[in-house]
């Protein structure tokens, strides 16, 4: 490996969203109602509205005054975020979006089909500060925090997106992960704050089951002890990609602060004050992390800790053009999962989806940047090939 890439904690760039109606809670819901001249009463019609109708537009709030239903629109739900375009895969199961914030900035999201629900992947961060070099936001650095409402924008368009058939029949979205660009943990406040409004009955957020709701992390230890305390039991997933801390230190530069026992142990005690079972992801890399001995470490790390709160998912790497990273040979995966298996460890590889659509975080916007700026725009080098090669968009529908 090459010399490590620098953590990004912070963003440098604010890029503040305009304050908007999911940012507020039900007490600053009323307030800014009865500040626009309106009656308390009328914020929790504007709740059923955005979290519940999935609308914003002022023509259908028909139960609201007419004459005042355009300012009320134009001061609580300011433009967050503009569809740049819109691909589909795996035979219209899989759309993947491109959006652009109000400040010009791109984001990821992707909504997938599953029998009788869907699922939304959404985007907490404006590039990622973690710098994993087989990944593709993290080679683009951290552009800047998402808010609260930029993360709950997502999700009610998705939803009305799969209410209106864009899946390729009606569909209720009943499942949102935070596997996008980004480090949700990172993101802490706003992260939070969404997840509040993803959990809320209707009408004052969108009613999801905490259960249907998964948190992912490369391993902010701290974060993780917040995020246990937060009383909200949603399913955690911890990025490992590595059992041992020589190769972690590489291939997640935060395994420098916090190693793999660290994040482990922080996993476990959430599991302690959640009774949620825990996620282990672990992207599966030729030759680089799919030993059978790594299978074996990571199987005796996790039986140490004890039965019953953690399951393993090996995820195939969805590759990054130009990269020197490429997925395991299938029988490899098999004889990984087979391993961890005989530790009592449960174990699923992951379904992957949009491989067609530069399905991996961060592709679509990186696409996006080169065609601003023209090819010689480099990610970050973390190593042979990685960031050397234009992105092409693969064949795909546009939608």
């Amino acid at each position: 490996m090459t010399e490590r890439p620098l953590l990004q904690m912070a963003a440098p760039r604010p890029g503040k969203a305009p304050l908007h109606f999911a940012d507020m809670d039900d007490a600053q819901r009323a307030d800014a109602v009865t500040g626009l001249g309106l009656p308390a009463f009328r914020a929790k019609q504007l709740a059923t509205h955005y979290f519940s109708h999935l609308t914003t537009d002022p023509e259908d709030m028909t139960d609201l005054p007419a004459a005042g239903r355009d300012a009320v629109a134009t001061a609580l739900f300011p433009p967050l975020m503009t569809e740049v375009r819109s691909f589909a895969a795996d035979g219209g199961e899989t759309v993947k979006s491109l959006w652009a914030l109000h400040d010009g900035v791109k984001v990821e999201s992707v909504l997938m089909k599953y029998p009788e629900r869907a699922t939304l992947c959404v985007t907490s961060q404006a590039g990622c500060g973690m710098a994993c070099p087989f990944c593709a936001t993290g080679q683009m650095g951290l552009t800047r925090n998402l808010s609260a409402a930029e993360i709950i924008e997502q999700v009610r368009l998705a939803a009305k997106a799969s209410r209106d058939g864009i899946l390729g029949e009606q569909v209720r979205l009943s499942n949102v992960v935070f596997m996008g660009m980004g480090e949700p943990l990172a993101n802490y406040r706003a992260v939070i704050g969404a997840v509040k409004a993803l959990v809320a009955p209707a009408p004052r957020g969108f009613g999801l089951s905490a259960r249907h709701v998964t948190v992912s992390t490369v391993g902010l230890v701290t974060g993780i002890d917040r995020l246990a305390g937060e009383g909200i039991p949603v399913t955690l997933a911890v990025s490992l990609h590595a059992p041992d801390d020589e190769l972690r230190d590489d291939l997640v530069p935060i395994n420098t602060r916090w190693k793999v026992g660290e994040a482990l142990d922080a996993a476990k005690r959430y599991f302690d004050a959640t009774g949620r079972r825990v996620s282990i992801e672990y992207a599966l890399i030729r030759d680089i992390n799919d030993h059978g001995w790594r299978a074996d470490l990571l199987g005796e790390k996790l039986a140490a800790r004890g039965t019953g709160w953690v399951h393993v998912n090996p995820i195939p790497l969805n590759p990054t053009p130009g990269s020197k990273w490429t997925a395991s040979d299938p029988a490899v995966e098999k004889e990984f999962v087979r391993r961890l298996r005989a530790h009592g460890i449960p174990t699923t590889i992951r379904d992957t989806r949009g491989s067609d659509i530069d399905g991996a975080c961060g592709q679509l916007a990186i696409e996006d940047q080169r065609r601003e700026t023209g090819p010689s725009v480099r990610l970050r080098d973390q190593g042979p090939g990685i960031g050397d090669t234009a992105i092409q968009t693969r064949p795909a529908k546009e939608i």
